[in-house]
């Protein structure tokens, strides 16, 4: 008996490990994690947009010098209110506020480019918030950006009591996705700040490749991945999304170069 278990356990891994291996390398990558990120909305004041864009460069140099990381930066497109979005690397609340980098910080900000770029910010910016989201590690994060020229964002705000069937339903729609081979969205669950639950972003080389995404795909084969990932079915993915919904938002983006 305890032979035939052990054969069985055996099988069962291999089974995994060969799944594992004939997955694409988008569906494999990781979704979700515990580095920390603080994310930024801003909203340029009248006339303040081009302004605004240089300040935000200036920003990241400044941050850089600090020992921070410099942001990853979305460029609104369509959809929602906000002109861009900040993403900025923090590790964890105990590296980003360790006594030296946060002495950094203070000299870097304190100085005079630091105060001169600071007051331009609040001059060019109308409206903020900012919250703060576990994701994919750094690497993961900057590879997913790397190149990619069309962003799909969606920020979500669950029901009482329904934030964490939420994120599961975040999950299974990725899980969707990798039933059909196609690259998962990033999962980003809310740590603190603002009244968002999750966000996730989708990552797409063009407007036209998001467009197709999954249209080429047969409609029988869509259903049954949805049924595999623990939908009732394909046709019911967004219903079961809008019923665990207190608001969201969508937005379509671009990057935000530095230069």
């Amino acid at each position: 008996m305890r032979t035939v278990l052990a054969m069985s356990a055996r099988r069962f891994w291999l089974a995994c490990l060969f799944a594992a291996i004939s997955l694409p390398l988008a569906a494999q990558a990781p979704t979700e994690g515990d580095y920390l990120y603080s994310v930024v909305l801003l909203r340029a004041a009248p006339g303040a947009f081009n302004d605004l864009i240089e300040a935000l460069a200036e920003a990241d140099d400044l941050r850089e010098e600090a020992g921070d990381e410099a942001s990853f930066r979305i460029r609104h497109s369509q959809g929602d209110h906000w002109d861009f979005m900040l993403i900025l690397p923090m590790e964890g609340r105990p590296e980003y506020h360790a006594s030296a980098r946060t002495e950094r910080r203070s000299q870097v900000w304190g100085s005079d480019r630091g105060q001169e770029v600071r007051s331009r910010l609040e001059a060019a910016t109308s409206y903020r918030e900012e919250w703060t989201a576990t994701s994919v590690p750094l690497d993961e994060m900057a590879r997913r950006f790397s190149g990619m020229a069309l962003f799909h964002v969606e920020m979500f705000a669950g029901l009482p009591g329904l934030r964490e069937d939420l994120l599961e339903q975040r999950r299974m729609e990725n899980r969707y996705y990798a039933e059909l081979d196609r690259q998962q969205n990033l999962l980003f669950v809310r740590e603190g700040g603002s009244n968002w639950d999750a966000m996730t972003i989708g990552f797409h080389e063009s407007l036209s490749s998001f467009a197709a995404a999954g249209a080429s795909i047969p409609a029988a084969r869509q259903d049954r991945a949805a049924r595999a990932a623990g939908f009732e079915g394909v046709d019911s993915i967004g219903p079961y999304l809008r019923s665990l919904l207190s608001y969201h938002n969508d937005t379509l983006g671009v990057p935000l170069p530095r230069d």
